[in-house]
């Protein structure tokens, strides 16, 4: 157990950061998930409407640096291309 005031401060913050770390981690996780089960689905216009939401999760993961900016542009990146890819196939349907 601390024992300093600065380190007992410290081990405050730390609770708080961490339950907010964790609530944007869980707001991305969700929002991919989401998307996911949209492509599966196969429904086009609802996978376009979630591919928004989801970048907006990723975008804002990125200011509240949770995860790093690389890591954010190969998920959107994959996701775009999974959802063009669902688009040409219902074009050709």
């Amino acid at each position: 157990m601390a024992n300093h005031v600065s380190s007992l401060k410290r081990a405050r913050q730390t609770v708080t950061k961490t339950e907010v770390n964790r609530a944007n981690r869980t707001r991305v996780r969700g929002a991919l998930r989401l998307m996911r089960e949209a492509l599966t689905k196969g429904d086009l216009s609802a996978a376009q409407s979630q591919f928004r939401a989801t970048v907006s999760a990723l975008d804002k993961s990125v200011q509240k640096s949770v995860l790093h900016k690389n890591t954010v542009s190969r998920y959107k990146s994959r996701l775009n291309a999974r959802l063009k890819t669902l688009a040409l196939g219902t074009a050709k349907a």
